[in-house]
Order: structure tokens, then sequence, then C-alpha cells
């Protein structure tokens, strides 16, 4: 398959699982497996993410850029931001230490399909034993539960967990409402995707030659577009259902992949 529309594919799919708490990771590394894509270490993967920073940079651009004036004055928007500042640290410190043997020995359709059957069955019992919730609005998010949202965010290290799940659940277990958890989850994306990126671009800097920057854009483009739409969507969802549907679908998805591994 040409190269461009296999890259393109790979941007449909991290737009749309990007957000999603079904691992967009995962989903790639599968995907690329089956389009028989190869790229350099993984780089393509994490450096695609950018298109759905770019897509909650672009959502939430009038809120960001009112916060980023009111900083020096507003104490909920020097909250908010010391909150997403302090979930972060964890898995940038962990990601940073253990990135290479992550990407060497986890990146693997067997690891995604084991980790979307574990986490969609945590998801489903979570779900199942909601926890009160008592923090309603970005702005009153603590920096205690901050801290367990990042701690939990660790988790997604591990393809196949997935980043927005292991946030939305952290923060729904410290007492974040459902829209709040997964607000939150989207601004901790903005410095965790693009941090990523930025280091894994400089890392793989040498390996990326000229033939491989066309269809990275082309991926960027698409994530972009598509990341768009699905942020918009799951923030309507998430205010009039819960996850159930999505741990449902990890348990089949890893099911899935399981028996297409021992198939081929």
């Amino acid at each position: 398959m040409n190269t461009s529309i296999s890259a393109a594919l790979l941007g449909l799919v991290e737009g749309i699982t990007e957000f999603l708490p079904v691992s967009s990771t995962g989903h790639l590394i599968v995907a690329a497996d089956l389009l028989k894509f190869r790229d350099s270490g993984g780089t393509f993967e994490i450096v695609i993410q950018l298109g759905a920073v770019l897509a909650v940079i672009a959502y939430y651009g009038r809120d960001l850029l009112g916060q980023a004036r009111a900083l020096p004055v507003s104490p909920d928007a020097r909250r908010l931001w010391l909150g997403v500042a302090l979930a972060f640290l964890p898995a940038a410190i962990l990601g940073f230490l253990f990135s290479d043997l992550i990407t060497r020995y986890l990146f693997s359709p067997v690891t995604v399909a084991i980790s979307l059957i574990i986490g969609g069955i945590v998801l489903w019992v979570i779900e199942g034993r909601p926890v009160a919730a008592t923090t309603r609005g970005l702005t009153q998010v603590s920096r205690r539960q901050a801290l367990v949202v990042g701690c939990a965010q660790c988790l997604a290290l591990v393809p196949g967990v997935s980043r927005s799940a292991s946030s939305i659940i952290g923060g729904l277990l410290t007492g974040l409402d459902r829209p709040t958890a997964t607000a939150f989850s989207f601004y901790l994306s903005i410095p965790t995707l693009g941090l990523a990126t930025l280091y894994a671009l400089l890392k793989g800097r040498d390996a990326l030659g000229a033939a491989q920057l066309g269809p990275l854009a082309v991926g960027l483009a698409v994530s972009f577009v598509t990341a768009l739409l699905a942020v918009s969507w799951l923030l309507r969802y998430v205010s009039r259902h819960n996850f159930r549907g999505f741990a449902v679908y990890r348990v089949l998805a890893g099911l899935a992949i399981l028996g297409w591994v021992l198939w081929r």
C-alpha cells in the first residue's frame, strides 16, 4: 500500500482514538502491523500524536488564551495550571527514564491486547462502583487530585492501557465528576503529548529521512481533523453516558487481537 495512504489511515486511527479510553498507541501499533507500515523505532506512532495536541489547543483556544491572560491575577487559572503541571510530572519522569525499554519490549500487539482486556475489566468495575463526585469544574481540581491523576496516567506508559482511560479513571476515583475528569485529561494531554512528541523527534531525528516527512505530515493533518471531531463528540457523550460501552469494546478488541496474533 502507498506509504502516504498508510500514514493517512494511521492518522485517522490516532485522531479517533487518542481521547477515547481505548488506547491510541495500542491501536496504532496494531494498525501499523496490519498495514506493514515501518518507521524508526516507534517514532511515527509518537510524533503523530502532535495532531491530537493541536486539536485540543484549537478546541480550547479561546479558554486557553483567556487563562494565559488571567494567570498573573487569577487564583483559579494558577490553580488549574499548577494542577496540570503536577499531573504531568510523574509520567514525564518515568517516560524519560524508561522510554527506550518500553518501546523495545512492550510495543507489540500481544502487549496491547492484554492491556486492552485488563483495562476494560477495570473500567467496567469502576463504572459499576462510582465514587461520589465532589469536584465540578476544572478550576476546582485540587493539587492532591491532580497528583493522583498524574500517577494514574503513568500506567499508560504500557501500550494498550490508554492515557485517556488512566487519567480519567484517576480523576473519577479522586472525586472529579465525569465531565471535569474528561476535560482535565484533555488539558493534561497538551504538555504530556506535546513534550513526548518533541522528545521523540529529538531522539529520532537522525533516523527520520526526507522520505518520511511527507507521510508524517499527512498523518498529522488527518490526526488533527479527526481528533478535533472526537474531542467535541466525547465531551457531549460523557455528559449523558458512562464509559461501560468502551469497557466492552476494549475487551472485545483485545480478544480479537489475540486471536489474530495466534491465527496469522
